[in-house]
């Protein structure tokens, strides 16, 4: 009928002033749409004189709790929003005494929760009471206490001088910490508990901080980034994966691995012997002296190497470039080239393979991608096939022959959790730095959702970063993987619980994070049979790569201050970067 009327109205009326209606039409139904949003959006707010002592209760949603930046700000503000419905001033009570304010919301469910988002006094007293969703305790608090069931507590408070308590009234405890807290104590009845104190047992009393946080089953993290939360927080047995990083001494990924499993760490380190002081890290490669030469007579303090994919403007690789058609330019500065290995210069490529429970039933497909895989490689490129499920299992060294890779890929068995981030480190720590300034890839067939990891996901950035491997994440979505294996839709009500207890559905996101960084590119995986596209793409990437090493001058200036830039003498080339790495020096 509505174009029925257009067509009339068109007849009879200028082109003119049907395209002047039609846009009083739309800009009409956009401001509906504006209005309808603004209803949505529509939150509870309120501000009250502060009290010594604020009560929060919230049986469906999370509570964000904040001190105010201003010490002589005395007022409490109060702001309750929800993913669902509108929250109206009835959804939420306050009830004002002289000593204390008590906030109260009304119980909707999940779909409909309210958040309470709180900023209190410094040094106020506060108590929160909650079911399952997620609480947050942020500030300068006197005192603070929480008593939920499954929620998640976050809590970051001074530690000058604090007393704690952290109790689980009926499972065993779950925490992550960002300083070493006493040992579990079991008491009667399943109960648990961690208490003590920290910092100054001395200091005046205007000056303590006490925090009580009691879960039945929640999880507990003290003074820590969300970010930086491993995906299985029981301590537990060292694996394979963490102990040849333990033994790689880099210190961040150690003390990652420390703080989820801090008794194991110490007796495994102790039984390891000391590094020599001159043992080196990298094992350094050939180099021809005639560049090294170059070097000397630089002003450089170091040597620096990444790789520059290199490509006209229909996306074909630039073959036969030499250090003559590179320019390098670091911080607003020109380098000197020292090196280029060409695009037709041979990788290092590991294949790593997701073997996890949830992938099992597809056991037969992998042995087949694997050998498709090595199939598919250059005939002069080194393949490393490394399988991961709570633990890594070489299935092959690195080797040219695909004979040996076929009978080696056979080998391949599937079952258990899914520790992606430990495998990564592991290749990256174990397998590939003692190459030193060769080039390296990794290619990794996964679902890409982790739940048995020693180390968090930003730990395996900072450990990329540093070697220089391109990375080519081929992640199957969920949707390929059997129902009864599925992961399930991720929950806002408690982000984190819901990444101890079911897969969590960032995995894009990380996969795009550790191709963009490395310089690689991210596949996803809609169709099982674009998976040899994605290899065939895979080799033609690596073919338009190059390996650029040149003279850095790193040590005049800050890391995170360099800015790098790669420029070829060759009209119409694009060239994408990955990040620069220390080069070894012989």
């Amino acid at each position: 009928m509505t174009l029925m009327f257009y067509r009339s109205f068109a007849s009879h009326t200028s082109q003119r002033v049907l395209r002047r209606r039609l846009f009083v039409l739309l800009c009409l139904s956009i401001a509906l749409l504006s209005v309808d949003r603004s209803c949505l959006a529509q939150s509870y707010q309120r501000e009250l004189s502060g009290r010594e002592q604020i009560i929060i209760r919230n049986p469906d949603g999370r509570v964000f709790v904040t001190t105010a930046s201003d010490e002589q700000q005395k007022t409490v503000s109060i702001k309750a929003e929800s993913p669902g419905v509108p929250v109206p001033d009835t959804d939420v009570r306050t009830t004002v005494t002289d000593g204390a304010i008590e906030i109260e919301a009304r119980g909707r469910g999940e779909r409909n929760r309210i958040d309470l988002t709180v900023r209190v006094p410094q040094r106020a007293k506060v108590r929160v009471e909650t079911s399952a969703g997620a609480v947050d305790l942020v500030g300068n608090f006197r005192e603070a206490a929480v008593e939920t069931n499954t929620g998640t507590v976050r809590a970051d408070v001074p530690v000058e001088s604090l007393s704690f308590s952290f109790r689980w009234t009926a499972s065993r405890p779950r925490y992550f910490s960002e300083v070493e807290l006493p040992k579990v104590k079991e008491r009667a009845g399943g109960r648990f508990e961690i208490a003590g104190r920290l910092g100054d047992k001395e200091a005046k009393k205007e000056d303590r901080v006490r925090l009580d946080i009691e879960t039945v089953r929640g999880v507990v993290l003290f003074g820590v980034d969300p970010e930086m939360v491993p995906s299985d927080l029981r301590e537990r047995v060292l694996t394979e994966a963490a102990r040849a990083i333990i033994r790689s001494g880099n210190e961040e990924l150690v003390e990652a691995i420390h703080k989820v499993s801090p008794r194991f760490v110490g007796e495994y380190t102790e039984r390891l012997p000391r590094l020599r002081a001159n043992e080196p890290t990298l094992i350094a490669r050939q180099t021809s002296s005639k560049n090294f030469e170059n070097v000397a007579n630089s002003n450089a303090t170091s040597l620096a190497r990444l790789n520059a994919s290199v490509t006209d403007h229909n996306g074909r690789a630039i073959s036969r470039l030499t250090a003559k058609d590179f320019v390098v330019i670091e911080s607003g500065e020109d380098r000197t080239v020292t090196d280029v290995a060409p695009s037709e210069a041979p990788f290092n490529l590991v294949l790593l393979l997701d073997v996890s429970g949830s992938v099992e039933e597809r056991l037969d497909f992998i042995r087949k991608a694997a050998l498709s895989f090595a199939n598919t490689a250059s005939p002069q490129d080194r393949i490393a096939i490394i399988s991961f499920r709570d633990d890594v299992q070489l299935i092959s060294d690195f080797t040219t022959d695909r004979r040996l890779l076929a009978e080696r890929i056979k080998q391949i068995e599937a079952g258990g959790a899914t520790a992606l981030y430990d495998a990564l480190a592991y290749t990256l720590i174990h397998t590939l730095r003692p190459l030193g300034n060769e080039r390296t890839a990794i290619v990794v067939l996964s679902d890409g959702d982790d739940n048995r990891s020693f180390l968090p996901f930003p730990a395996v950035l900072g450990a990329l970063r540093e070697s220089g491997a391109l990375i080519y994440p081929l992640y199957i979505p969920s949707g390929l993987i059997p129902t009864s294996s599925a992961p399930k839709a991720e929950s806002t009500l408690d982000p984190m619980r819901t990444r101890f207890l079911t897969l969590a559905s960032r995995a894009e996101d990380e996969g795009r994070k550790l191709a963009n960084i490395s310089g690689g590119v991210y596949y996803p995986i809609t169709r099982l049979d674009d998976l040899q596209r994605a290899y065939d793409d895979v080799v033609a990437q690596l073919r338009t790569s190059y390996t650029i090493t040149y003279a850095s001058n790193r040590g005049a200036s800050k890391e995170r201050e360099r800015r790098i830039r790669v420029r070829v003498r060759s009209e119409g080339a694009t060239v994408r970067v990955s990040p620069a790495v220390s080069v070894a020096s012989p």
